[in-house]
């Protein structure tokens, strides 16, 4: 008898773990809850407060203070999630993003609109920081490219039909309906903070955020995916303007393409890191996302500005994926916490920056070569990549200690 009458069976391939566990579902229920909150109010707050005598300068404040304290308090996060937990701030993140949403209707002055933004703003870094931090402990080395892109599947879905209600319900239902809504989204996810783990069962030392900051191999990624949010936020603020005002439809059809191509690409580039490694996808992230910038210049053509907010959102999509996938696997499960701020602090910041510095830069150039100017910014962010590409590769690494 020989050998290939019988031959040997091939090794069995070992199953992959599941993604959908009962943690992370119960963690899409406070996401869902959490971004729903947000995105119900965020275009109908400044439209309240200007309509209680201000005018612009007053809707300004009301988001600037919400972003304020939105970003200092990502940073401040880590800190408490290591002294305090995980459920802990999550739930005290949903009470501030919730129950002060029905203080709005107290008074429209301009101090009191401003007091609850503030509150409102560090109850959602609580969220995204800590929530996210704790998402990332939930799901399995093997496929946490996979399980970040249905993680921002699950949060990007509030962020493009909660934003046109609210502004609905506040025409149709006033603004009462709309902040009742928003404040019940937050509250009624609060439950399901208990079924969910306190502690990462990880050893090491927790990392802090200005350890974090000093760390190449975590600022690099994390810069690189600031340069792609400028013009996310450009986009969403100015591309209504840039546009004919004939073309008001072809306004509605670019905000609709951007998030879904940047959400179908992120589930892409998730699945195609869990077999390659995140690290070579941030270079194409990068250049597409410069690319569908400096298309945009065409902005008198309907099918220039639709093919242009494609391939945005497309490079967008691939480098939420990439650079966040590729920070978590360079720290052990102690330092998700820093991760996630550093991620969001870039995300935040580099959407408030490009929307403010676009229209000092549009004031004296016009659209066209705004565009142009801010695709050459995002291009800066090549000698980021190009080093860590060097320096890192596809090696996860955790930050020098």
């Amino acid at each position: 008898m020989t050998d290939t009458q019988h031959p040997t069976p091939p090794p069995l391939t070992p199953p992959r773990p599941p993604l959908l566990t009962r943690p992370l579902l119960l963690r899409f229920v406070s996401i869902l809850g959490a971004s729903t909150s947000f995105f119900l109010l965020l275009p109908v707050v400044p439209g309240y407060a200007a309509s209680g005598g201000g005018g612009g300068g007053t809707a300004g404040s009301a988001t600037g203070a919400l972003m304020l304290t939105t970003v200092a308090g990502e940073l401040a996060t880590p800190a408490l999630v290591n002294r305090y937990g995980y459920r802990a701030v999550l739930a005290v993140g949903l009470g501030l993003l919730g129950a002060p949403a029905l203080a709005f209707t107290v008074s429209r002055d301009l101090w009191w609109i401003v007091v609850v933004c503030l509150l409102r703003g560090l109850g959602f870094a609580f969220t995204v920081v800590a929530g996210g931090a704790l998402t990332a402990s939930l799901i399995p080395a093997e496929r946490r490219g996979e399980g970040l892109a249905l993680v921002g599947i699950v949060s990007g879905v509030p962020s493009v039909l909660a934003m046109p209600l609210g502004v609905w319900l506040a025409a149709h239902a006033g603004y009462g309906v709309v902040f009742a809504a928003g404040a019940v989204a937050a509250l009624a996810a609060i439950p399901t903070v208990p079924g969910l783990p306190d502690r990462v069962g990880a050893s090491g030392r927790p990392l802090g955020m200005a350890e974090g900051l000093r760390t190449a191999e975590l600022l690099c990624p994390a810069v690189t995916f600031a340069a792609t949010a400028l013009a996310a936020g450009i986009i969403v603020t100015f591309l209504p303007l840039a546009v004919p005002a004939s073309a008001a439809g072809l306004v509605s059809v670019a905000l609709f393409v951007q998030p879904a191509a940047a959400t179908l690409a992120r589930w892409l580039a998730g699945r195609h890191a869990d077999r390659h490694g995140p690290a070579g996808l941030v270079l194409p992230g990068l250049l597409l996302s410069a690319a569908g910038t400096l298309l945009m210049a065409s902005t008198g053509s309907p099918v220039a500005v639709v093919v242009a907010v494609g391939v945005f959102g497309i490079g967008f999509g691939i480098a939420q994926n990439a650079t966040l996938n590729l920070m978590y696997a360079r720290v052990p499960a102690t330092g998700y916490g820093t991760v996630s701020a550093l991620w969001n602090v870039a995300y935040d910041a580099g959407m408030g920056v490009g929307a403010v510095a676009f229209g000092w830069v549009v004031a004296g150039t016009g659209y066209p070569w705004a565009f142009v100017l801010t695709a050459v910014v995002m291009l800066g962010a090549l000698g980021p990549v190009l080093a860590d590409r060097r320096t890192a590769g596809e090696v996860p690494q955790q930050p020098p200690r």
